[in-house]
């Protein structure tokens, strides 16, 4: 899943590669790193989510045995 900021960094990096601006193309790599990062801390969310969603309903379970 892309996000906007790894569009944009991709964006700007190819257009600071085309123009020759590294401090361009270094926005947008770190920009693409962002994207990466909000990615990571999102899926780690769901999955912290879930776990506690699957630990509450065996918890549940076993108190109705």
């Amino acid at each position: 899943m892309t996000n906007f900021d790894q569009m944009r960094g991709k964006a700007k990096e190819a257009a600071g590669k085309m123009t020759g601006n590294d401090s361009m193309a270094n926005k947008g790599r770190a920009e693409q790193s962002k994207g990466k990062a909000k990615e990571t801390a999102k899926k780690a969310k769901e999955t912290a989510r879930e776990t506690a969603r699957d630990v509450t309903d065996r918890a549940r379970d076993s108190y109705d045995q």
